[in-house]
């Protein structure tokens, strides 16, 4: 199956722009590594086996090219920003915006402080969505690295927004 340039963007640039985000917490930045990550992906297509999804594909390229730059850049440390919000809904109030505007920026600004690998299981499962197959072969772990640093990090992440380290 060629990868379609297109249709692949229309449907998975938003949620790939969204992974990046997450893990890097700059939009400008974030647009960037999007845009690379469908370079390589229309480079590489050769490459796709259909053993994944494209997402699932697309996501394993987009963290590669976001950790060789962290990695050409030496940076340790992320900068939380804020999100970009769809005001196209219908009930979108500035009140709405605002709280939403602080809750996100509690999110980021706690996501940036738990571990590298917590931080990767929380959005690939939690916000993203995707099953623990999905995730594990996007970072190359096993299936139990994922469900583990998905609860670590959940929990680091509950006691980051204060809300104590209590068992679900």
């Amino acid at each position: 199956m060629a990868f379609i340039f297109e249709q692949q963007y229309d449907l998975h640039s938003d949620r790939i722009y969204q992974y990046i985000y997450f893990l890097v917490g700059h939009a400008e930045l974030a647009e960037d590594l999007t845009q690379e990550t469908f370079i390589k992906a229309i480079q590489s297509q050769h490459t796709f086996r259909n053993d994944a999804s494209t997402l699932t594909w697309l996501m394993k390229i987009a963290r590669n090219l976001t950790y060789d730059y962290y990695r050409r850049k030496r940076i340790i440390s992320f900068l939380p920003f804020t999100a970009k919000y769809d005001t196209k809904e219908e009930s979108f109030t500035p009140e709405k915006w605002l709280e939403q505007n602080e809750e996100s920026k509690r999110l980021y600004e706690a996501l940036q402080k738990v571990k590298m690998d917590y931080r990767e299981a929380i959005v690939l499962r939690k916000i993203e969505g995707l099953t623990i197959k999905e995730t594990a072969k996007i970072l190359g772990w096993n299936e139990s690295k994922v469900k583990n640093c998905t609860e670590r990090g959940m929990k680091a992440l509950r006691q980051l927004l204060g809300g104590g380290d209590e068992d679900e």
